[in-house]
């Protein structure tokens, strides 16, 4: 999948960002949610991270956006400062075609680039093997699972934590 595009994303691809999120949040297990957002609420969350200084990128194949990744904030406490929680939903059809590993190995580089320093990964739904595998390929490490935390179609939820260093890691002070 040498044609796909990795960059910033931009107002004008929030459509299909909301589309795609629409999808994982009615028919899949990555998300906890279970009423998708609308395209207000989508605008929102994407400004509130973009002017926050974190990446938020789309993969683009043949001219429309099949996929998307942002770095938030892991947590709100000022000591996880340098700790970054990632997300990444693909359109369907965009999956197991390298689309989640091209959009997580250029956040991973636009996150150490703003020095950030650990990357966490909940993943939702330990039977999620493409996310989890996308995250070992890129060198994540098991963290541990969380039996039974969320409830979506009428099926209890595990998730999934994942860790990568990022840059110095822990080995340096920031």
């Amino acid at each position: 999948m040498s044609d796909i595009e990795i960059r910033p994303a931009v107002a004008a691809d929030l459509p299909a960002i909301t589309a795609i999120y629409d999808e994982a949040v009615q028919f899949g297990t990555a998300t906890f949610e279970l009423v998708p957002p609308d395209l207000a609420e989508m605008t929102l969350r994407f400004e509130t991270l973009v002017s926050g200084g974190y990446p938020y990128l789309v993969a683009v194949l043949e001219g429309r956006v099949v996929g998307y990744a942002y770095a938030s904030a892991h947590r709100p406490r000022p000591a996880y400062r340098f700790t970054v929680e990632n997300s990444i939903y693909l359109d369907p059809k965009a999956q197991r075609r390298g689309v989640g590993g091209k959009l997580l190995a250029r956040l991973i580089a636009e996150c150490e680039s703003r020095g950030y320093r650990q990357m966490v990964a909940v993943i939702g739904d330990s039977a999620n093997a493409g996310s989890i595998a996308v995250h070992r390929n890129a060198g994540f490490q098991m963290i541990g699972v969380h039996p039974d935390v969320g409830f979506k179609f009428d099926r209890w939820l595990d998730t999934v934590s994942m860790q990568l260093a990022l840059g110095e890691g822990a080995r340096t002070l920031p």
